[in-house]
């Protein structure tokens, strides 16, 4: 959360509906879009986040990470059970005369926000039951249309000391698009995949609060800042919504996590910070940042983008033979191959996909996954020979 308040106001203009969203093409790396030679690329910005946004070029920006005030609204100071005081936040930033001066607030940097993303851009904005559902509903007024609600579930929360409410152990982050007909937003759906065990990945991430090493202390040994976000939840929404190369706009910057995670990470970055020690400290934070190797952040490509092979293609190429029997991983159905490209299950043909599903009684079934043939006293999955077929064709 970092250190920014203005206000102003403007109006968002009535857009189509429509809910689809697919996977934006990676930017090629080592060369500079016409735009990004005019962005203050990889720096960190001291002021009002509102005037720093007016001067960047309309529709420069791949995405956009916020982390607003909350608003908390504490009425006075938080005290343990042994009467020490709690180090909450206080800080005059987060403090707000109304939630009307609040809503102000949250209107008017959406709209910068707004101006300067690309027309495929997303924004993330994270918040706690303080303020999330007021900015959300800014977010529908101003015509952003939402994606997602991510629930951010903390491993180590802090208790509720006088024992009158849940522990508060999550919070929320709103993914949203720039409108509901700008469809080509970024989501590398298939990677988020396979790094969650094959699952789909869900609305509800367990991810750790920022503690030890990773969190930024003083000279006094105290919390350097008091909402400083754990990198491993910045690093998820950026390989979920962005691409190497792409630019991260922070106009909340604080302590700089999402800077960092950028340079690691291979993105760029702007971020706008109000206060001059929280600036300094994150320079000094992404100074020491390491960027991960190319080919650790290279974007896989996805299968909607991958060369079409029909099964034919295989049995032409002599990776599956005519006559042969296909048989599911659990040996329990069996199908043979004819030399069309179809398969026979008893008397009835048709495609690897429309056999698999009868044979399992289903109405829908992947037949590259699902079908797998005998080599050499095994099993191989026949998407494998696909696989072989894709790596020999032209680029």
């Amino acid at each position: 959360m970092g250190t920014q308040r203005t206000g102003a106001a403007g109006a968002a203009s009535r857009i189509q509906v429509s809910r689809t969203g697919r996977l934006a093409p990676a930017p090629r790396m080592g060369f500079a879009r016409p735009q990004e030679e005019r962005l203050p690329l990889d720096e960190v910005i001291v002021g009002d986040c509102i005037a720093a946004l007016d001067r960047l070029p309309a529709e420069s920006v791949d995405l956009v990470f916020a982390d607003p005030p909350y608003n908390l609204q504490l009425e006075s100071a938080l005290v343990r059970p042994d009467h020490s005081l709690v180090d909450a936040v206080d800080d005059d930033w987060d403090k707000f005369a109304s939630f009307s001066h609040y809503d102000d607030f949250t209107r008017a940097w959406l709209l910068a926000c707004r101006r300067v993303m690309k027309k495929n851009a997303t924004l993330w904005v994270i918040g706690s039951y303080h303020n999330i559902f007021r900015v959300g509903a800014t977010l529908q007024d101003l015509g952003f249309w939402i994606l997602n609600d991510v629930v951010w579930r903390k491993a180590n929360p802090m208790p509720n000391f006088r024992g009158k409410r849940f522990t508060n152990a999550h919070e929320t982050l709103i993914w949203a698009a720039k409108g509901p007909d700008h469809k080509g937003y970024t989501f590398h759906y298939e990677a988020l995949k396979a790094g969650n065990e094959d699952l789909q990945m869900r609305s509800d991430w367990f991810i750790p609060l920022c503690t030890g090493e990773e969190r930024l202390k003083d000279s006094f040994g105290r919390k350097l800042h008091p909402t400083q976000k754990p990198e491993a939840l910045l690093a998820r929404l950026m390989l979920a919504a962005s691409s190497p190369g792409d630019v991260i706009l922070d106009p909340f910057f604080g302590s700089g996590t999402s800077g960092a995670v950028a340079k690691k990470l291979g993105r760029r970055f702007i971020g706008v910070e109000r206060d001059p020690a929280y600036a300094a400290a994150a320079r000094a934070r992404i100074a020491a940042a390491v960027p991960l190797a190319a080919n650790a952040i290279a974007q896989a490509p996805a299968k909607r983008a991958e060369a079409r092979v029909p099964f034919l293609t295989v049995v032409e190429g002599g990776l599956v033979s005519p006559g042969e029997a296909l048989l599911d991983e659990r040996r329990r159905h069996k199908a043979m191959v004819r030399p069309d490209g179809t398969l026979a299950l008893g008397p009835t043909v048709g495609s690897i996909h429309k056999i698999g599903a009868l044979a399992q009684g289903l109405p829908a079934c992947n037949g590259w996954t699902f079908w797998h043939a005998e080599r050499k006293g095994g099993l191989v999955v026949i998407d494998e020979f696909r696989a072989q077929l894709r790596a020999g064709m032209p680029g």
